[in-house]
């Protein structure tokens, strides 16, 4: 009889294992069916409502990467970017980093192609999700999913220069033809501590990192960049402008110190 009892018990331990386990399974399977963009919450917040078009933002990073650390990409919308219609905002998200926000870009007509390139830490193998809006108000997606060998979320003391942050360096054309677009390539010394790492005695390094980058060309924006935590170090940026005339580029870079960099560029249009 006890040997009954115990059979029973067993037998119902392993069928509350059996169902628990086929819920995880189903759970999981929800989900990658799910459409990337549907799995992240500051997604929802941001779309509210609303269903983006998908496969509408192209984004180019590698499929397997060996060092999350640093990792490629690029974000780019067809779109006319003229004032009546043109891209206004994009959103860049890292669905498996612990905070998916990487970082929010606002073009306006003058920037001419909406296209950034910049470099970004992945925890660990994932998906990738641009989220964009248009001048119109309809919203565009795309992902891309990535393997990752390393994680990258731990900034690393190699990674840049102690001595030399907050110097820039920035490539501009020599000349640009009236309103045809070219690129413009910046990038800051800058160590962008997560806030995940610990110094040689145990202690949490706190959080520092270029949180704001601002193009202007004389009193006119061109594109507001808001940095997370996971752009890797030495934050990378590529836009692009399409000036009419000649003026003064100014770049600036904002730490969440308050501290700033201030670069100018004279741009030269035939």
């Amino acid at each position: 009889m006890q040997s009954i009892i115990h059979f029973s018990r067993v037998s119902r331990l392993l069928a509350t294992f059996l169902v628990g386990l086929l819920h995880s399974v189903h759970t999981v399977a929800a989900q990658q069916g799910r459409p990337a963009w549907e799995r992240v919450e500051a997604i929802q917040t941001l779309l509210n409502g609303a269903v983006p078009r998908p496969e509408a933002v192209r984004l180019d990073l590698p499929s397997v990467t060996q060092d999350g650390s640093s990792v490629l990409v690029t974000a780019e919308i067809d779109s006319p970017m003229t004032p009546d219609n043109h891209v206004e905002e994009l959103y860049l998200f890292a669905l498996g980093n612990p905070s998916p926000e990487l970082a929010e870009i606002r073009f306006t007509p003058l920037a001419g192609r909406a296209s950034v390139s910049t470099r970004i830490r992945l925890d660990r193998s994932q998906t990738v999700v641009a989220l964009a809006r248009t001048s119109g108000g309809d919203w565009l997606s795309g992902s891309r999913d990535v393997r990752v060998t390393v994680s990258g979320c731990l900034s690393r003391d190699a990674t840049y220069q102690a001595d030399d942050v907050m110097q820039t360096r920035v490539r501009v054309p020599p000349r640009f033809k009236a309103g045809q677009a070219s690129d413009i390539r910046t990038l800051i010394n800058h160590p962008m501590e997560t806030g995940l790492r610990k110094d040689a005695a145990g202690q949490p390094i706190p959080e520092q990192i270029i949180e704001l980058f601002q193009a202007r060309l004389d009193d006119a924006p061109v594109l507001t960049v808001r940095l997370h935590r996971a752009i890797a170090a030495n934050p990378y940026l590529v836009f692009h402008m399409a000036p009419e005339q000649s003026g003064e580029l100014t770049l600036s870079w904002e730490e969440d110190t308050g501290e700033t960099t201030v670069t100018t560029a004279e741009i030269r249009v035939d």
